[in-house]
């Protein structure tokens, strides 16, 4: 569906020249939600504005839904937009029409017939559940409320490919996450292949299939989330998923129970997939003459399966609590140690 090949590029000014994409290489494969993380200035953006033409590379080629980006111009481009479609952080609507004229803009802009239009844009107010307020104003509607119209005008030429730019970084969590499960949503209904920028992991656990970490125009690490969310490559992946797994106020409580616990191990534990299912303490507890205390877990589900971390406290026996460490190795549950002898 989307194939960049050692794809670059260069800004020049009078006084320097920036690269702020180089060599990447990159598949995204038809129907899947990709997710592109990175912190300011890593290059995402940049990235996805290469992939609908907004930007040329400097060398490399762009192939999205069948068409070769970096190679087309005037119409052919023009036509190839209309299956690549994009939403944006701050919406990007016009103030001054109401819902359903935002949506229907697009079709206008490709001379749909009117009654054509008001067909579509019934069917894609009722799909991003905006039912009843096609005739307000964007001053008149929330900040979620906006996206789902942006949502609705970026699906008006049914598009192959959606572009989100963002999109969900002005809004509040809990906004955050209709948004994001509207968008799994068209994804499942449409079979529309989504890429996601963003620098919130939260967003990347939560719905995306793979995903891709850029660090200074590169792409440093990719792969399926769950993978990625299990073993971490670059530090700055492990950055991003200590985000989810392990907030700040998780390791300053988890440095403060150490401290608590002057003998025994501190142990964490990282389940994935089948493993988060498993009765994991209750055998341990059965299994060794040792206590176990739990300190402090959370699982997440991401959209190919459970990820979860669990710090525990084992109290024992030298010989006891590392014939449990390596028990629970056994069990495909991987066991950090973080306490004292």
């Amino acid at each position: 569906m989307i194939t960049l090949s050692k794809v670059k590029k260069v800004y020049e000014t009078k006084a320097n020249k920036v690269t702020a994409v180089k060599d990447i290489d990159l598949q995204i494969n038809d129907g899947e939600i990709f997710g592109i993380i990175g912190y300011s200035g890593a290059g995402k953006s940049t990235l996805i504005r290469l992939l609908n033409g907004l930007e040329l590379p400097s060398q490399g080629s762009i192939t999205v839904a069948g068409h070769n980006i970096t190679q087309i111009k005037g119409k052919a481009l023009r036509d190839a937009r209309k299956e690549i479609s994009m939403i944006f952080q701050h919406f990007n609507l016009l103030w001054s029409r109401t819902v359903k004229e935002n949506i229907a803009f697009p079709l206008e802009i490709n001379k749909v017939p009117k009654s054509e239009r008001t067909k579509r844009v019934d069917e894609l107010i009722k799909l991003v559940g905006l039912e009843g307020r096609g005739d307000a104003y964007p001053s008149e509607l929330s900040g979620g409320q906006k996206q789902r119209v942006g949502i609705a005008r970026a699906l008006a030429n049914n598009p192959k490919v959606l572009l989100c730019d963002e999109a969900t970084s002005a809004l509040d969590p809990q906004t955050t996450d209709s948004i994001l499960d509207l968008l799994v949503d068209i994804n499942e209904r449409l079979g529309l292949t989504i890429v996601l920028i963003t620098h919130e992991m939260h967003v990347i656990r939560k719905i995306c299939h793979r995903v891709a970490v850029m660090e200074e125009g590169q792409i440093v690490e990719q792969g399926e989330v769950l993978e990625v969310f299990r073993k971490p490559q670059a530090t700055i992946t492990r950055r991003f998923v200590q985000q989810v797994t392990e907030p700040e106020e998780t390791r300053e409580t988890i440095e403060h129970l150490i401290e608590q616990y002057p003998s025994g191990k501190v142990i964490q534990l990282t389940f994935v997939g089948k493993s988060t299912e498993t009765p994991l303490i209750t055998d341990v507890i059965r299994s060794f003459n040792i206590n176990v205390t739990i300190l402090q877990g959370k699982i997440s589900q991401t959209q190919s399966g459970a990820y979860g971390t669990l710090f525990i406290h084992l109290n024992g026996s030298n010989d006891e609590i590392e014939k449990a460490i390596h028990y629970i190795r056994e069990q495909e549950v991987e066991a950090e140690v973080m306490g004292n002898d």
